[in-house]
């Protein structure tokens, strides 16, 4: 991996995971950063070539008077897709990532070649579960001063390799899966924004609460996910608890058209904790999408 760095407004952090062929950009989640790709990158660029950008406010991206609205991250993406190719890419979302991937589809269809949704964050079902740590969790996120002060709280008292270590069980079935070089990358990235940072709090909370807010407008969601033209893949963690399995079944059951692969045993973030599974997945499914086969499979859940 290089890291480079683009001017849009201020600088941004680049991953460049090199390889050739379509360009592949890998979008992070909510508190992520391209070290969340840090397990499948090289692998994926034996297909194409892979960047993994840091949104403002997050990982090594300063905020710089900038947004950390996810709507304003949409544009953002769109900007950086302008500055790393001129032709249509393979958007690769995890988690928030995911929806700025759906949001960028939707938008600008000329600019997206294909779709990997990674428990992309999306609508729960009407009747779904709510894991109760998750809706505290983001319950204190929207107050007011509560969420900027926990998150400082929480720094203090574990520090850097504790919030790495905490995130990972909350994020992952068996976190013991990660790769151990990945994990001390993120404790290494978890150190430098702590210490050098002082912007990552306030970037977070605000992604945090227009994350809430843009998944509440259920109907303009379905009207989104409605416009999406590109050929699209689903991967869901069975053990996912920030989004449950149900929801991207839901999802695939009316986006027909779409391929779902459900990993058993794996969490919200199957790259870093399955990351195997997570590349022969995307792979199976680039061939499929190359040859012309991948309508056939679409619509078919299944596990791996």
């Amino acid at each position: 991996m290089i890291s480079r760095t683009l001017d849009l407004d201020g600088p941004v952090h680049l991953a460049d995971f090199g390889g050739t062929g379509p360009t592949m950009v890998l979008v992070h989640g909510l508190g992520g950063s391209h070290a969340n790709w840090a397990a499948v990158g090289p692998a994926l660029s034996t297909r194409a070539r892979v960047l993994a950008p840091d949104l403002p406010g997050f990982g090594r991206t300063p905020l710089a008077d900038r947004s950390a609205h996810v709507r304003a991250n949409r544009v953002f993406l769109d900007r950086i897709l302008d500055a790393v190719t001129d032709g249509p890419v393979i958007l690769v979302g995890n988690s928030m990532g995911g929806l700025l991937a759906m949001m960028e589809a939707a938008a600008r269809p000329e600019k997206v070649a294909g779709l990997v949704l990674v428990c992309p964050a999306q609508p729960r079902p009407r009747r779904g579960w709510l894991d109760p740590v998750v809706a505290l969790t983001f319950a204190a996120y929207a107050l007011p001063g509560v969420g900027e002060r926990v998150l400082g709280w929480r720094a203090a008292r574990l520090g850097p390799e504790g919030l790495v270590r905490q995130t990972l069980a909350f994020c992952c079935a068996e976190p013991a899966r990660v790769p151990a070089e990945v994990v001390a990358a993120h404790v290494a990235l978890a150190r430098e924004r702590l210490e050098r940072m002082p912007w990552a709090n306030a970037a977070f909370v605000d992604a945090a609460r227009s994350l809430v807010t843009v998944l509440a407008g259920r109907r303009e969601m379905e009207a989104m996910i409605e416009r999406i033209a590109a050929p699209t893949l689903l991967i869901q963690g069975a053990a996912d608890r920030l989004v449950p399995v149900a929801a991207s079944r839901a999802l695939a059951a009316v986006r027909t058209d779409w391929s779902l692969a459900v990993l058993d045993g794996v969490g919200h973030v199957p790259q870093l904790e399955a990351p195997r599974r997570f590349v022969a997945t995307v792979l199976d499914w680039l061939t499929a999408l190359r040859s012309g086969t991948a309508q056939a499979a679409n619509g078919r859940a299944g596990a791996s």
